[in-house]
């Protein structure tokens, strides 16, 4: 009822200007000489006047002027008027042409000219109204507002992204945003003014505005910068006390009215400083489509994604196996109300077991198998090898030499950047499973690759979750070196890389992803305590617990005699198989089995006999270094 009383009070007012402006083009045609109007003249100006309220009206309707929100009248709804008005006048200088009579006796007629100045007083008038309409709300409302605490933002690009936010900042008064300043690298625009905000400067002048404009919180508004710009942009940000927000893609900003809700807290993930992974969706979608496909570890952080995305390009049928019923029945479920239709089958399996790996193959003749089941905490293994080799080392050879027996076409392990040069027992457990794969591609149909990547960020037990649980119990976070460098990337993207490493195989490959700069954890710490609204080492303590038995200060992705060659993806590359020697392998394999079950402490030792580099320095935790492990971020 008040939005029909609304549109009703906008046409009565319409219906005043419309006469105004009809008066004022016969004004200013006659130079305000209104003595020269000849009395037929004036008496046909009032019976065109009653047609072109008819006329005009009818057009405004047609064009919805009064279904728009003139509280946020613009550009737009200004060409909006100026249409209608325009094929009014049209309208009625084509009547005047036609010589329209009305009641059959008096024609409609009017100098031509009339109607090019009426249309030029219909959107002065007409479309002036309602920028006044604009102007009275906010000088009621938004000023207001603005001198109630009002909080003062500085925008970080001055292009398409950063004018947007700036007008709907300036054209919802109700959201209490006051831009003050933008900051935008190219010099050409330093000084003019972008939708009435002045453009201060380039990145060096951040700080310096914060303080002088009184910046209560910081926008980056440039979704199409780079990562490694992003992550220096936030770097200097994170110097200031604000709060500081991200417009995430451009891609999102399907029209201007959405561009603020697109505004949000700046996540870990967008400070990685690298390029996102660009998949060929139509070679993964080939190989999986219509194929049976097993993970195992489906109910990890890695082989539960693995399962989500792998449903997205349909296969016949998704085995997921694991020896954790939990995450198993958590991404069932997830998948069920996902994807109704697609076929799923949960298997609860332990690896180690071969023959109740033997039977799931036997059963279900999986197509592809992607391996992601292993242990990976560093400290954990280097507490309980012998538990890391069951399962990396003698799991993966069983569920790798079933596939080989059951003609599964392509087999993908997951493996990581500690089998490389190890000083783990993890790692090198790792660095064996790639030597079982490349040993078996040699003789197998199955072509079996590896997928090798640094640490995944939010993963099950990975640093950003203990990061935060430490932030949330009021610190200290703990961190075990300064200097401690790791590789990151996102659980998608992981994934993402996997996907397209089987794409890609032939056999025998050891994928490897283009990280970009290794980050220190030390700076993950802090941003991750600034981002938590926290001051770092003011609020919340930054502690170092020292290196850990088996942890390196830098990881690598590289052998030195692997080499690389470039992919059709230029964020993959797969390295050379440096494994010959099989008979050698499976020899060292069975003495290594025997060494578990009779010697575990002859185990380490026999990893070092198979992996030549593997360089172990085990201090031994005892008691007080479990607890210290307990107390540490794992860097998995």
């Amino acid at each position: 009822m008040a939005r029909r009383m609304r549109k009703y009070m906008l046409a009565i007012l319409d219906i005043f200007l419309i006469i105004l402006s009809f008066i004022m083009s016969y004004y200013l045609k006659f130079e305000g000489q209104i003595h020269r109007i000849s009395p037929a003249l004036l008496r046909n100006m009032f019976y065109l006047l009653a047609v072109a309220l008819v006329v005009k009206l009818l057009c405004f309707v047609l064009f919805k002027l009064y279904s728009s929100l003139w509280k946020y009248a613009g550009p737009y709804e200004l060409g909006i008027v100026a249409m209608a008005t325009l094929i009014s006048n049209g309208i009625l200088l084509l009547l005047v042409i036609l010589d329209f009579e009305i009641s059959g006796r008096t024609s409609l007629r009017a100098p031509r000219s009339i109607f090019i100045i009426n249309f030029l007083t219909d959107v002065v008038i007409i479309g002036g109204s309602r920028f006044m309409y604009r102007v009275f709300r906010r000088f009621m409302y938004g000023e207001r507002l603005r001198f109630n605490g009002a909080k003062r933002v500085l925008i970080i690009g001055g292009g398409d992204a950063g004018a947007l936010v700036v007008k709907e900042l300036n054209n919802n008064p109700k959201l209490n945003y006051t831009p003050v300043a933008i900051i935008d690298d190219d010099a050409m625009k330093w000084g003019k003014k972008l939708n009435g905000v002045s453009i201060v400067g380039g990145r060096e002048k951040i700080i310096e505005t914060v303080a002088r404009k009184r910046v209560d919180e910081i926008i980056l508004a440039i979704p199409s910068a780079k990562p490694r710009d992003i992550n220096d942009i936030y770097a200097i940000c994170s110097k200031t006390n604000c709060r500081i927000k991200i417009l995430p893609s451009v891609t999102q900003l399907i029209d201007e009215s959405v561009a603020v809700q697109r505004i949000r807290d700046v996540k870990i993930e967008d400070l990685l400083g690298r390029e996102p992974i660009k998949l060929n969706c139509d070679k993964i979608v080939k190989y999986i489509k219509g194929n049976v496909v097993m993970v195992t570890g489906a109910g990890g952080s890695i082989g539960s994604e693995l399962c989500r995305q792998i449903a997205f390009y349909m296969p016949a049928r998704l085995v997921m196996l694991d020896n954790y019923e939990n995450g198993l029945f958590e991404i069932q479920n997830e998948l069920i109300h996902k994807c109704p239709g697609l076929d799923i089958v949960p298997v609860v399996a332990n690896i180690r077991e071969r023959q109740r790996i033997d039977s799931i193959y036997r059963i279900y003749r999986p197509d592809i198998v992607f391996h992601a089941a292993a242990h990976k905490h560093v400290p954990l293994m280097e507490l309980n090898p012998t538990e890391a080799i069951k399962n990396n080392v003698f799991g993966t050879q069983n569920v790798a030499e079933c596939a080989d027996k059951y003609g599964v076409k392509r087999f993908v392990l997951i493996s990581t950047d500690k089998a490389v040069n190890p000083t783990s027992v993890m790692g090198a457990t790792k660095r064996i499973a790639e030597m079982i794969i490349q040993s078996l591609n040699a003789r197998s149909k199955t072509e079996f690759v590896a997928v090798r990547f640094g640490n995944v960020l939010g993963s099950n037990g990975s640093v950003i979750p203990i990061f935060k649980k430490q932030i949330e119990n009021g610190g200290p976070v703990t961190v075990t070196h300064r200097d401690v460098e790791r590789f990151f990337m996102t659980i998608p993207e992981a994934v993402q890389l996997v996907l397209q490493a089987g794409a890609m195989a032939s056999g025998g490959e050891i994928f490897v992803l283009d990280m970009g700069e290794p980050i220190k954890i030390y700076d993950l710490a802090r941003n991750l305590i600034k981002l938590s609204g926290f001051e770092p080492e003011v609020d919340i303590d930054i502690v170092f617990t020292g290196l850990r038995p088996g942890e390196k200060l830098y990881e690598e992705l590289l052998l030195d005699e692997e080499g690389l060659q470039s992919t059709m993806n230029d964020k993959i590359f797969v390295a050379k198989p440096v494994f010959e020697n099989a008979e050698i392998l499976e020899k060292q394999l069975v003495q290594l089995r025997e060494a578990v079950l009779l010697n575990p402490d002859e185990a380490v030792n026999m990893i070092k006999k198979i992996v030549p580099t593997f360089n172990h320095a085990r201090n031994g935790l005892g008691t007080n270094g479990l607890k210290a492990y307990s107390e540490t971020s794992s860097m998995v």
